[in-house]
């Protein structure tokens, strides 16, 4: 029995947008040559890329909700290049230098598809800050600029006057600035890469596949009311691919929270008196991400959850617990904006692995994942999305090449309980150590 996405109904970026056109579902038996599950950042690239190498070919692009649902419509709005968090600590330059090439590949390839769709997700090269609050959050800051350093890219530290200007707040103590980052709006943007898929690839929404089977050299996915045959499937499926029964107890499911404002008016921008469009995340990894939109609202984002249900593990009592908790880090930040109200609260959830690894390449005939993305999705997803049509196709690249050096095998999980006791553990011990960077 395969457990479905469990999402929240109240992501703030999704609600933003325009109503979607009605969905295509799965009906009756459908014929493909290649068959792709999950429409996130990896799935739509996937499709695009085969769609590119096989123009003649039948793709099938199948999702249990609508595209932008699901986790990819639901993070931050960051598309990193820099390798991330602790892929920057990896002692292997070369790896780094691969991933950062990989990083800037994915995020060429979606700044074309914006300026070629007119998507209209406020996409921009805003850069990224890294803050701290202070002295634990400044010792990260040095920590990191080193590792930038020794990586060789550019970045500049930015103090606490220059620092409150930009973000309106003086919360802050100091700041690492790197230029490289883009910010967009991700429901947006992703919805807008499903309405412009190639004419050789048929999307179907509100679709969950139920249960794959091998009958002679097709796979079938087994849905509500039909099914799919291809004699390839890519699975673009992140922390649901051990739901088909692949990298079983090798993936954690983590979910972290957000809430906004609605957009400020013009009394309370003077109020905040900061500028449109950044985004700062933490120096402490388990600090509080902030983001000022384009559109004038503010976002907080920090608490993790494990969560071997998805959506289903997070209880109405405790979602408002974490909105209750968000509402202190932007009062914190932003006393004489407390009176903005907050409109939406949501979760996302993400597979990270014990080793850190990300997988990617064949599981089994014909059967092709990238999975395990460790909390960076959009640049990654496109990316390993692409290159994993160009594996199932028969296509060598140095891309491939790279993507292959820096993926491997995520490690085994140790068993229920103690798992979930660990996990558990080791996110309240970060929260605590934390508490002075929330």
């Amino acid at each position: 029995m395969i457990a479905l996405p469990h999402d929240d109904k109240s992501c703030g970026w999704y609600a933003a947008l325009p109503a979607a056109q009605p969905a295509i579902g799965l009906t009756g038996v459908q014929i493909a040559d290649y068959a792709i599950i999950g429409a996130g950042f990896a799935g739509l690239a996937a499709a695009r890329r085969l769609a590119e190498l096989k123009p003649n070919a039948r793709i099938i692009l199948v999702d249990a909700q609508r595209v932008a649902e699901g986790a990819s419509g639901r993070n931050s709005g960051f598309v990193i290049d820099l390798p991330h968090k602790f892929s920057l600590e990896h002692p292997d330059p070369e790896l780094k230098q691969k991933l950062l090439k990989l990083n800037r590949a994915a995020i060429a390839q979606l700044e074309g598809l914006v300026k070629k769709y007119s998507i209209d997700c406020q996409w921009s090269l805003a850069g990224k800050y890294q803050g701290a609050v202070g002295e634990r959050g400044e010792a990260h800051l040095a920590h990191f600029a080193k590792l930038m350093a020794d990586l060789g890219e550019p970045f500049r530290y930015v103090e606490k006057d220059e620092l409150s200007k930009v973000l309106g707040t003086n919360y802050y103590s100091r700041a690492i600035f790197t230029g490289g980052s883009y910010l967009m709006q991700p429901a947006a943007l992703v919805r807008g890469m499903g309405d412009h898929l190639p004419e050789n690839v048929k999307l179907l929404e509100q679709s969950p596949i139920r249960r794959l089977e091998k009958a002679g050299d097709q796979w079938v996915l087994h849905g509500d009311n039909g099914s799919i045959k291809a004699p390839k499937l890519l699975l673009g499926t992140s922390i649901f691919t051990q739901e088909f029964g692949y990298l079983r107890n090798r993936l954690l499911p983590v979910m972290t929270f957000a809430s906004w404002t609605r957009p400020l008016t013009d009394d309370e921008m003077k109020r905040y008196y900061g500028e449109l469009d950044w985004g700062l995340t933490p120096a402490d990894h388990a600090g509080t991400t902030l983001r000022m939109t384009a559109d004038r609202r503010i976002l907080i984002r920090n608490t993790y959850k494990h969560v071997p249900k998805y959506g289903a593990s997070v209880s109405e009592e405790q979602r408002q617990k974490i909105r209750a908790d968000h509402r202190k880090a932007f009062v914190d930040r932003y006393p004489d904006l407390a009176d903005v109200p907050f409109t939406e609260t949501w979760g996302g959830v993400y597979a990270i692995s014990r080793n850190f690894t990300n997988f990617f390449g064949e599981l089994e005939d014909g059967v092709y994942a990238s999975a395990c993305d460790n909390g960076v999705g959009a640049a990654w997803g496109t990316i390993s999305g692409t290159l994993l049509a160009e594996l199932a196709v028969g296509v060598d690249s140095e891309q491939l090449k790279d993507i292959q050096y820096v993926t491997g095998m995520p490690s085994l999980n140790p068993p229920e309980p103690f798992l979930g006791m660990g996990v558990k553990f080791r996110i309240a011990l970060a929260k605590w150590q934390s508490r002075s960077e929330l």
